[in-house]
């Protein structure tokens, strides 16, 4: 489970981050190059220079390890992504024709974009982008570079390829949505991403029902590491381990992890590291469940890792897990924030707004820390989440507790890329705010974040016999607003000021205005006019702000407001929004707590996808003006093993100087580790 980073957060420039190391900070490069809607920065990996040999040694062995997953995640998101890739790789390297088009141009645009993906749909909206070159153009192309490098398949000719993923590319009807959540249609056969076959909602739904024992305590996440097809007639699973799908992938990183067992830091580290071995041998759940307590259980670890099969966004049925990997180590510093709030969690959960009847009555194992990002893959790559909470299994959370992480050098890089671009000034109702936003916004941020993954997504319970995916495919939209709610409920509470977590009962007011300035209005800006909402935060962000802002009409709690011809949101009550946010998250932790669909997809379906149109337009064309760009990602640091002559490593040392182009060529060579067709 995840918080991604909201508009305001992401545009804003946020002078209490500059506070500490001002000058170290501002001299190190975070802004990178600008290409359709992205922006790609660099994130510093402070402290790594400060980690023994061995730590060293470990964040190489797992960086590597995450790094050969990367294949797993673009065949996970369309079956035609990877022989895509590399015919786009092909031509950008090779082509000898005229690069001084437009046409060319919009090639190269295309290519990062498919990299930066991991696929031919936008990493967010999960729309199809479309090329702004022919097809003439990309055939022509193809033809002009040596065919032995293309992805052909045995006996293929290069137009019988061409044939093959043209309509994927080119033609709009075809593959339009990686991830289809439209109210009323077939999830699965209209969804393009990679983890069903031949399958429709139906049959997939029935096949996991009919595995699953109401009155098992402990069950596994079902089909969470596995592509459902159909031979002869049958439903099978095709699982992911090292003897299965993505085999080859696995067994490279396996690979890595066992060097990283050589330097593990303790032996609850080392268990860690071998149950995560041994799952990606056998592919079974209960391995997997065997390896997220080790997880858990692993506290005193300075270097931590997540590297597998993790969330279910990208499955239209929130079943089925995509890749991704972190390499990471404890912000000491920092982390006195987070430990204060896990210090205090059976507090919040008794002082919560919820119904007694879904609270926990003792709150295990809830553990928070800030940390700092060496490196990022798979679906965390180069679009990432700031803040994360794991595992995501429901009886091992309630047994065993979880682990929440906000990732503080990577809030630190979006700050400092902000840093004067005219965001505020644009769309801030008045100076008031903007005074509270700019004195507050930093701290709250990384409050809210805190509050999000430690407390909220550890939060409340299911009742006996509750199915956890009976919400189906709105059920990450709901955990995803019950984690906000509750950190919004809690970050307007005095035991902020109280636990020093905040220095005034002010503070919390910029979190409330950035929250819902972004719901209501900014965060807009990242779906095209007439679109509606279907990313789950997104949903989860606009769900929050919409039903506040008509539950509070009767008391004028929120205005949207008319200036100069420009839309504004006004906050007249701060209290009673902070109530209404509490009535919310109680309604909400019922419906995850009861598993009632109806209410949940209701509450989805009034709140959470319409867009007006009218105010969309506004809205886009004020952004515009800023020439800004909506989303953000990161190149990586590059790590160099330092190795003596009997090639033992006596050094790790990393650089920053890899340009977005030359990581993703040099990632399609080293960590290529997939066929083209799987």
């Amino acid at each position: 489970m995840r918080k991604q980073l909201t508009m305001l957060a992401m545009a804003t420039a946020l002078c209490v981050s500059c506070d500490k190391g001002k000058e170290a900070d501002v001299a190190f490069n975070y802004t990178s190059e600008n290409f359709a809607d992205i922006q790609m920065l660099r994130y510093e990996v402070k402290g790594f220079d400060e980690l023994t040999l061995d730590q060293k040694k470990l964040v190489y062995y797992l960086q590597e390890a995450a790094l050969q997953g990367r294949d797993i995640l673009f065949d996970q998101n369309g079956r035609h992504n990877l022989v895509i890739r590399k015919m786009l790789e092909t031509v950008y390297t090779d082509y000898q024709g005229d690069k001084t088009t437009e046409e060319w141009a919009n090639f190269v645009t295309y290519t990062k974009r498919v990299w930066f993906s991991s696929g031919i749909h936008h990493h967010y909206s999960a729309d199809k982008f479309q090329p702004g070159f022919s097809e003439e153009f990309f055939r022509e192309a193809l033809a002009s570079v040596d065919t032995d490098k293309l992805p052909l398949a045995e006996g293929q000719t290069l137009a019988e390829l061409c044939d093959e993923v043209f309509p994927a590319i080119f033609d709009p009807t075809v593959m339009p949505k990686r991830v289809n959540q439209a109210d009323g249609q077939d999830l699965v056969l209209t969804s393009a991403s990679n983890y069903y076959d031949d399958v429709t909602q139906a049959e997939a739904e029935a096949f996991y029902n009919n595995l699953k024992d109401p009155n098992d305590a402990t069950p596994v996440m079902y089909g969470m590491n596995s592509r459902l097809v159909k031979e002869d007639g049958k439903l099978v699973e095709k699982v992911w381990h090292t003897d299965g799908l993505y085999g080859e992938a696995l067994s490279k990183v396996v690979y890595w992890l066992e060097k990283a067992l050589t330097v593990a830091e303790n032996d609850e580290q080392k268990a860690v590291i071998e149950k995560l071995i041994k799952y990606y041998r056998s592919g079974s759940l209960e391995d997997f469940d065997d390896y997220c307590i080790a997880w858990v259980n692993d506290l005193d670890s300075h270097i931590d890792f997540v590297n597998g099969f993790t969330e279910s966004y990208g499955d239209p049925l929130g079943m089925k897990a995509s890749w991704e990997s972190i390499v990471n180590f404890k912000d000491v510093e920092a982390t006195k924030r987070t430990q204060t709030i896990s210090d205090n969690a059976q507090w919040f959960e008794d002082n919560s707004p919820m119904d007694n009847r879904f609270k926990k009555e003792t709150v295990k194992g809830v553990t928070a820390k800030v940390i700092t990002a060496a490196i990022l893959a798979g679906d965390l790559y180069p679009s990432t989440a700031i803040g994360i909470n794991l595992p995501n299994s429901n009886w091992i959370r309630s047994a065993h507790g979880s682990k929440s992480v906000t990732i503080g050098n990577l809030t630190e890089a979006y700050n400092m890329a902000a840093l004067g671009n005219g965001f505020n000034e644009e769309f801030v109702y008045s100076d008031e705010e903007r005074r509270l936003i700019e004195q507050y916004d930093a701290l709250t941020g990384d409050l809210h974040t805190d509050l999000h993954e430690c407390l909220g997504h550890g939060s409340g319970k299911l009742l006996p016999g509750v199915d956890p995916d009976a919400l189906k495919a709105h059920g990450s939209t709901i955990e995803e607003t019950r984690a906000d709610l509750f950190g919004l409920y809690y970050i307007g509470d005095p035991k902020m000021v109280e636990l020093g977590l905040l220095p005034n009962a002010e503070a919390y007011k910029a979190e409330y205005y950035g929250q819902m300035m972004n719901g209501l209005m900014t965060q807009l800006v990242r779906i095209e006019p007439g679109a509606t909402v279907e990313e789950a935060h997104m949903r989860n962000r606009q769900l929050i702000a919409r039903w506040a802002y008509e539950h509070g009409k009767a008391d004028n709690v929120i205005e949207l407001v008319k200036r100069d011809g420009k839309t504004f949101v006004k906050i007249n009550d701060y209290e009673k929004l902070r109530a209404l946010f509490g009535e919310l998250l109680a309604e909400v932790q019922r419906i995850k707590s009861e598993g009632d669909y109806e209410a949940g997809r209701q509450l989805v379906e009034q709140y959470a996808v319409q867009v007006d149109q009218e105010l969309h337009r506004e809205i886009l064309d004020r952004y515009a003006a800023l020439n800004l760009a909506p989303y953000k990602g990161f190149i990586n640091p590059v790590y160099t093993a330092i190795t003596d002559a009997e090639g033992n490593i006596t050094d790790v040392t990393l650089s920053y100087d890899e340009s977005y182009d030359a990581q993703m060529l040099r990632y399609s060579t080293d960590y290529a580790t997939l066929p083209y067709r799987n």
